[in-house]
């Protein structure tokens, strides 16, 4: 068994996610081959060098998980990007580049975030190219932590501003850029998050049927894609 979850958002003022998860981790994921986190694990990350203590208590909770035989692999979220090296060790988890082809049961299955394939929302593509750039990367990791926190949060209120304002197609993925990238990668399912609307989409690809399987948000219930013998299937379930 396989398990895939994305955007948890975790933070110190949702305790009842943070609740949920750690009860995923005991009752579910303790018993799955590997656990991917596909981006957004975290609410806000400034930097390993940073962590909090609520932070390194998550680690904590992931080491305990890979120590029981669950492999863990992260990717980088919008929101989490920064996640380095450091974290990864102390979580014992492996972090993937996005996009990441896995073999996920007998199927090459590609994995992403989710916010690339949203090119209709041509700010935010300019922001994103903007902060991914090794450039900009190094500038960022050495601001002091208090410059960080304060661009964090700048970022994120004017995130949840624009996302308001924005039609609900444009911060949706494009449906070309989901058909070019799977076919760059020889695929014939792409798993991602990212949008917070979990479905699965039947599509066409060079005709060749195809399918977009897209990771429910943690905010009022939790979610976790499963992947087994039987097929692969997503359910919600409550956080309490």
């Amino acid at each position: 068994m396989i398990l895939l979850i994305s955007d948890l958002h975790l933070e110190e003022g949702r305790p009842d996610i943070t609740r949920a998860f750690l009860r995923f981790l005991d009752e579910r994921a303790s018993h799955a081959e590997a656990l991917y986190i596909l981006g957004d694990f975290f609410e806000v990350w400034i930097g390993d060098d940073g962590m909090t203590p609520f932070q390194t208590d998550i680690a904590g909770a992931l080491k305990a998980l890979s120590e029981r035989g669950t492999r863990i692999f992260l990717m980088h979220g919008n929101r989490d990007f920064m996640i380095g090296r450091r974290f990864c060790r102390q979580a014992g988890c492996e972090l993937l580049h996005d996009p990441h082809v896995a073999k996920l049961g007998n199927e090459r299955v590609l994995l992403m975030h989710g916010d690339s394939l949203c090119t209709r929302d041509t700010g935010y593509m300019r922001l994103r190219r903007w902060l991914r750039n090794p450039i900009s990367l190094f500038v960022l990791h050495h601001l002091p932590l208090a410059k960080r926190q304060q661009l964090a949060s700048r970022l994120r209120s004017t995130s949840k501003t624009e996302t308001r304002m924005k039609a609900s197609d444009i911060v949706d993925v494009t449906p070309d850029e989901v058909t070019k990238v799977m076919r760059r990668y020889k695929v014939r399912t792409l798993v991602h998050g990212h949008t917070h609307r979990p479905a699965v989409h039947d599509m066409q690809v060079d005709g060749r049927s195809a399918r977009r399987i897209v990771l429910g948000d943690w905010d009022r219930q939790g979610w976790a894609l499963q992947i087994d013998e039987s097929g692969a299937h997503q359910q919600p379930f409550a956080l309490d």
